[in-house]
């Protein structure tokens, strides 16, 4: 149908893709971790979203421009790296209250509509998810196939649906083993602290991306 093929394996290997970890993740994690799993899932739906935006753009044939255009491919590399290390130093310079070791981690809880912006952004400002698609995706659409971009779209929706069932899962799961766990404010800001070295590491290797 519409020159899909191979779909079982595409929904596999999306599937596994989607499980690697990567700044997504991290942010996730990072807002069930501090705010519960209301904050993580909000973060997945703006991850989600973003992800739309690539793939409506591809199947319009727009993000062929960042695989064409190395000014292009470099102005939205270093927005999205800029970005990332903003997430980061936010992270590494989150304090515990004054006083004792009881009082709770003053990373400050961000409103869930800001939290879904951040997830649009930490994913449509990383161009090698755009570059990702227009390289992933036409491999299950047939070169004969007479309609292409809905072919596009249709598979794009399901790689983004089996994501988004991952994420807001990361989410739940993230929260039950940090209530579970019950860390105390100096593991909670240590844990904050070394996703914020993982966000700097991200960030870095972002800017350095090279376009092909």
């Amino acid at each position: 149908m519409f020159g899909i093929h191979d779909l079982a394996l595409f929904v596999v290997s999306g599937l596994l893709l989607n499980i690697m970890p990567g700044p997504d993740s991290l942010l996730i994690m990072t807002r069930s971790a501090t705010q519960g799993w209301r904050a993580g899932s909000a973060a997945a739906l703006g991850i989600g979203t973003g992800t739309f935006v690539h793939i409506f753009a591809a199947a319009l044939g727009l993000s062929a421009i960042l695989a064409t255009s190395a000014a292009a491919f470099t102005v939205v590399k270093l927005l999205g790296a800029a970005y990332i290390l903003y997430l980061a130093v936010g992270m590494l310079l989150s304090k515990r209250g004054d006083g004792a070791a009881a009082q709770p981690l003053t990373v400050a809880p961000l409103p869930l509509r800001r939290i879904y912006a951040q997830g649009i952004l930490t994913n449509v400002l990383n161009p090698k998810v755009a570059l990702f698609f227009l390289a992933f995706v036409p491999q299950f659409i047939d070169a004969n196939a007479p309609h292409k971009a809905a072919a596009f779209l249709i598979l794009g929706a399901i790689f983004n649906i089996n994501g988004m069932l991952w994420c807001h899962a990361l989410a739940l799961f993230t929260a039950q083993a940090r209530a579970r766990l019950k860390l105390n404010p100096a593991a909670a800001q240590w844990l904050n602290r070394a996703t914020g070295g993982l966000f700097v590491w991200l960030g870095v290797k972002l800017a350095l991306a090279k376009q092909h």
